[in-house]
């Protein structure tokens, strides 16, 4: 799923969607934290009058659509920090629809990514901005999900045609304890 295909549901002016321009640095993931959400039902979460916070977030991934509340060109209150708010796009991945969710993540940040003409150093983690263990399915293997989306934009970009930079594939190596041994560089 391409950033192209996503269903766009914006909110209205309020205090989740403030209208403030982004200066759009990074791509911040998360997780829902909800076992049972889609993405439909986390969007109408949005507009429910009993949540009265102000935290909202730019697209949600379940494992049928893609929806984005508010456009990727402002501020949305996801990141727990000023900086991680004001800077980066914030998506959201339904935990219920599992590996679905995930592949189809990784299509579409790739496609914002090459959108961009960004690689996956830009990527966040909420974590990396205000210390959140999320996203808290993605973060054990967060290096491999980083690599996954390097290698679909490598996809992507041969489907369009674009040249593309030396792919260097890199792998987290665990002990039996799961204990990660460090990375592995392969060149493919």
């Amino acid at each position: 799923m391409k950033y192209s295909q996503i269903i766009k549901k914006h909110l209205p002016i309020n205090k989740k969607r403030t209208g403030k321009k982004l200066d759009c640095q990074y791509i911040t993931i998360h997780n829902t934290g909800n076992p049972k959400s889609t993405a439909d039902s986390e969007r109408r979460y949005l507009e429910n009058p009993e949540n009265t916070n102000a935290t909202g977030w730019h697209i949600v991934i379940g494992g049928k659509e893609a929806i984005e509340a508010i456009p990727i060109s402002e501020v949305a209150y996801h990141a727990g920090t000023s900086a991680g708010n004001n800077t980066s796009i914030g998506i959201e991945i339904c935990d219920s629809a599992g590996l679905a969710a995930e592949k189809n993540a990784i299509e579409l940040v790739a496609s914002l990514l090459i959108q961009k003409g960004w690689g996956i150093e830009k990527l966040k983690t909420h974590k990396d901005w205000s210390g959140k263990y999320c996203p808290h399915i993605i973060l054990p293997r967060w290096n491999q999900f980083k690599n996954d989306i390097a290698a679909e934009i490598t996809k992507q970009k041969a489907e369009q045609g674009t040249t593309v930079e030396k792919n260097i594939k890199e792998i987290e190596v665990f002990d039996k304890a799961g204990r990660s041994l460090g990375i592995l560089k392969i060149e493919l």
